[in-house]
């Protein structure tokens, strides 16, 4: 009778690169070779390096970098805008560098008899000198550029990665592809040879570049599926975005803040919840910036901090427009309750947006978050990475226990939903609509909560004014039909009463 084992996973090893060791379920599979694979541009090297130095730092692992075809001294120029001191750590002995780059004139390998054990030596005297557990092997495709026969390159990477496997170390082997959706190396072999594929990608989508990365690979070790979007900044070097691999366990409370309209906080039983997304959508002069002040303000009242992300208009036109409506930003501001950041959306990719706002956040330490608008980020981007950018902000506030209101403009002055309530809609606790409605010939204005999870709310449609003291909720519409569609109608009791009141003569004659 046959004993059934628990099933048991390779041990891991943490890259210290922000989000990945999330979608690897802990990091790289230990004293293993990894391959790395990706287009020119689509950030190898960088990668490459903070996974040994974040050994260094992080994990108290030395590390060996080998270059086949960038010099040292330009590699670690390089990366000074990161603040990485390569050569500190050089002359610290935390790491050692071999420089395998071909001198001028050299040969390459062309056929199957050139010997590698001078380069394995070489690497082995690097690894014992530093006393390295993490070896990273950049752009090791230049070793045989001349190679057309893929059997000699699948022999040769063979002959590395035993021969490190002996030694001990985790092998990050980085190699150049030559197009984003083709093979996974030059020769159609790399992947056979390695115990791990990581592929990244540098795509271009509606004029700009988004990168992402996808395990192909783990041997004997688990790792979640798919693309991951990454960016790289001067700040963190490579942060992935692992926005599918987000859990929902965000803790909820039963805690009211005011949304600075007190009509509106009555239809609402009492006021937004405190971690809740609030998604005000309308079209232009519908008064959504002006209930961003007012939501502003209550924050302000109540001394909480207000972190405001304007994405439209510039800080002095926020400025000004809260000011003709009694908001001061201005002393919000000196008072240290306010912070108003304003970029467009243009200016970078979603998941640097998504990055610059996180760490907004972490800086100023804010109560409530307020985005004027959510839809200009959706019009530089596609429909997917839209939402993945909106779920990982939302997932962040909520981590946080704070309160978000984001704006969303509709394209159609007198209703129909929009691409961005379409989007995150499902993803918002609270969805409060504006709607330009036309009767007797005139333009008024309605209101009405399409949604409130976890509470009971007005459902009716009330119309609202807008004045130099700010917005003012009245009594609901009554007798209209339709006007969330776009197409109000009245019935033809309300026309004939309100003819007679325009024709009674005075005294009732």
């Amino acid at each position: 009778m046959s004993v059934k084992h628990a099933p048991t996973e390779l041990s891991k090893l943490p890259t210290g690169i922000v989000g990945f060791d999330q979608i690897a379920n802990g990091g790289i599979p230990k004293g293993r070779s990894t391959l790395l694979s990706g287009t020119a541009g689509s950030g190898k090297t960088v990668m490459a390096l903070q996974f040994l130095l974040a050994g260094v730092r992080d994990y108290g692992e030395n590390g060996v970098f080998v270059t086949f075809e960038e010099a040292p001294s330009d590699l670690m120029q390089n990366v000074r805008s990161f603040g990485w001191d390569l050569e500190g750590l050089l002359s610290d002995k935390k790491i050692a560098v071999v420089d395998a780059t071909p001198e001028p004139g050299e040969e390459v390998i062309t056929t199957g008899s050139y010997d590698l054990s001078a380069l394995l030596a070489r690497i082995e005297n690097g690894i014992r000198s530093v006393g390295a557990r993490r070896v990273i092997l950049d752009a090791i495709g230049a070793l045989f550029p001349q190679l057309t026969d893929a059997n000699i390159v699948r022999r040769e990477l063979h002959r590395i990665a035993s021969g490190l496997r002996l030694l001990g170390v985790t092998t990050l082997v980085t190699m150049e592809r030559t197009d984003e959706e083709g093979g996974i190396g030059r020769w159609g072999v790399e992947e056979f040879v390695a115990d791990n594929v990581i592929v990244l990608r540098n795509r271009l989508e509606n004029e700009k570049r988004r990168r992402t990365v996808e395990i192909l690979k783990f041997r004997g070790a688990t790792h979640h599926k798919g693309e991951y979007p990454f960016t790289i900044d001067s700040e963190d070097g490579v942060t992935i975005i692992p926005l599918s691999a987000i859990e929902l366990k965000q803790r909820s409370s039963q805690i009211r803040v005011s949304s600075g309209v007190a009509e509106l906080d009555k239809m609402c039983a009492g006021g937004m919840y405190r971690d809740s997304i609030i998604l005000v959508s309308g079209a232009t002069g519908t008064g959504k910036t002006l209930m961003v002040s007012q939501y502003v303000k209550a924050a302000i009242q109540a001394g909480e901090r207000v972190l405001l992300f304007g994405a439209e208009e510039s800080r002095e036109q926020l400025t000004r427009n809260a000011a003709s409506w009694g908001v001061d930003f201005e002393q919000a501001e000196r008072d240290g309750l306010l912070r108003i950041i304003c970029r467009y959306p243009e200016v970078m990719g979603l998941e640097d947006h998504l990055l610059q706002m996180k760490r907004d956040i972490h800086d100023f330490q804010p109560k409530r978050v307020a985005i004027d608008s959510m839809s200009a980020f959706e019009r530089v981007s596609t429909p997917k990475s839209f939402r993945e950018f909106v779920i990982a902000l939302t997932s962040t506030i909520k981590h946080l226990e704070i309160t978000g209101l984001f704006t969303n403009t509709t394209s159609m002055l007198t209703g129909g939903e929009s691409i961005t309530e379409t989007h995150i809609s499902t993803i918002t606790d609270t969805i409060i609509l504006l709607r330009y409605v036309e009767l007797h010939g005139e333009m008024r204005r309605g209101l009405t909560v399409l949604k409130m999870r976890g509470t009971f709310h007005d459902k009716g449609i009330r119309e609202y004014v807008i004045d130099d003291k700010g917005l003012h909720v009245q009594a609901p519409f009554r007798g209209v039909h339709g006007i969330l569609t776009g197409t109000p109608t009245y019935t033809f009791e309300d026309e004939r009463a309100r003819l007679g009141e325009m024709f009674k003569g005075p005294a009732g004659h």
